[in-house]
Formats: structure tokens, sequence, C-alpha cells
């Protein structure tokens, strides 16, 4: 598992927030609601005002930019190029804004949430300490930033969201990922495990905890042992 990057401040580690993953299509993005960004990346929250969610994803610099996305421009965007960030802010739900089945939430704790943070913020190329912005993106309510890490066949915006998401000590491996769906059965799993583990936890609960009807049963009858 790897370290993590930040320390959370005290008491952050026991509460319960999640990272939001996204598909569009052949790309995945990775974020967080707005309420939970902190450490560094919380000095873009100028950015995030009135925004519910805030999602970041890695991207060839000449290809999300482009106005014509053709073949020759996709092959171009194989080879080390400089990448750019695209953080997009959303004021409707993530479900509403990338279609149901299209957004997975990962439960994970605070300190997991802010490492997973301080990899974007890591990746974020700066100017004296200032994300260096780089153009407004393709729609309403998103932004490009310049970003530190390249661009290419063998490291692409599937393979950083991965490395985000394993940042947070979530297990998944992020070597050879390059497309969408080998990410996305990897996020599937984690969600179902999740799932499995909550319908677990309840199960344990509801055993160790019975019913109060059957406690006052359990009373009654000790009553009339007596």
């Amino acid at each position: 598992m790897p370290q993590r990057a930040v320390e959370a401040p005290s008491g952050a580690a026991a509460s319960r927030t999640s990272i939001i993953v996204a598909r569009r299509g052949w790309h995945i993005d990775i974020g967080f609601r707005t309420a939970d960004v902190q450490g560094p990346l919380a000095s873009l929250s100028a950015q995030f005002v009135h925004s519910q969610y805030v999602f970041f994803g890695f991207g060839d610099r000449h290809y999300l930019v482009a106005n014509n996305k053709n073949f020759p421009g996709l092959m171009a965007a194989l080879w080390p190029e400089g990448g750019v960030i695209l953080v997009t802010m959303l004021r409707a739900t993530s479900e509403e804004a990338f279609g149901t089945g299209h957004a997975i939430s990962l439960t994970v704790n605070s300190a997991e949430a802010l490492a997973a943070q301080a990899f974007v913020w890591n990746s974020l190329l700066k100017a004296d300490g200032v994300p260096v912005f780089y153009r407004e993106g393709p729609y309403a309510g998103s932004l490009f930033f310049a970003a530190v890490p390249k661009y290419s066949a063998v490291h692409t915006c599937n393979t950083w969201a991965a490395e985000g998401l394993r940042a947070a000590g979530l297990p998944i491996h992020s070597r050879g990922v390059l497309f969408a769906s080998q990410l996305w059965s990897q996020i599937r799993r984690i969600e179902d495990t999740m799932a499995a583990n909550s319908d677990r936890d309840a199960a344990v609960r509801l055993t160790a905890f019975p019913a109060a009807p059957t406690l006052a049963r359990d009373h009654d009858r000790m009553l009339a042992a007596h």
C-alpha cells in the first residue's frame, strides 16, 4: 500500500467521506464534494464557488484543447507531450452530470481523501506556488491547468487516475492501466466489495443488538423464572 502523502487533522481519520470516480467514455476523472476539499488544493476554492462537486482529469495538452480531435491528433498524443489537468465544477450531482452507471462513489476516510487531493495538487504545475492556469475548459464550469506529468502512450489519463486512487490507499494497480475499461473494472470490484462489507457490518450490528421487542420478551422470561 502506498504511504500517505499527508497527515489528516486530529480526529479526521475516523470521519467518512468519498472519492467519486466518473467515466466519460474513454476517459476517467476523480472527484470530491467541494465541501470536502482540504489542504493546499483548497487554495483553488475561489474557482469552486456555487459547485457541489469538483472533478479532476489528466490529458494531453494539444489533444484536449484541440477543436478538431481527428485521428492524426489522437496519434500525436501517444508521444510524450505536455499534460494538462481539466478541472470541472458541477452544480448538479455526479449522476446527473455523467449519467446513471457512469459515476461511482467510494467511501474513504478523511486522511485517504486528503492523500488523493495531495496527489492532484502535486500534479499541477506551479509558478511561485500558484497553479499555472492554461485556458478555459471546453464547457461551462471547466478550466485547464498546466500539469507536471507528461502524457504518453504508456501514461494516459487513466494511468493518472489510477495513481490518484492508489495514493488514497485503495487497492488499485496503475502499472499497465492505459484504457478506461482497465480501471473501471477495478473500481466496480471495489464498489462490490464495499457494498458486501457494508451488508455484513449491518448484519453484525443486528445480531449484536437485538430488536427492542426481543429484549422485552427476554426480560419478561427472566421475571417469570423468578
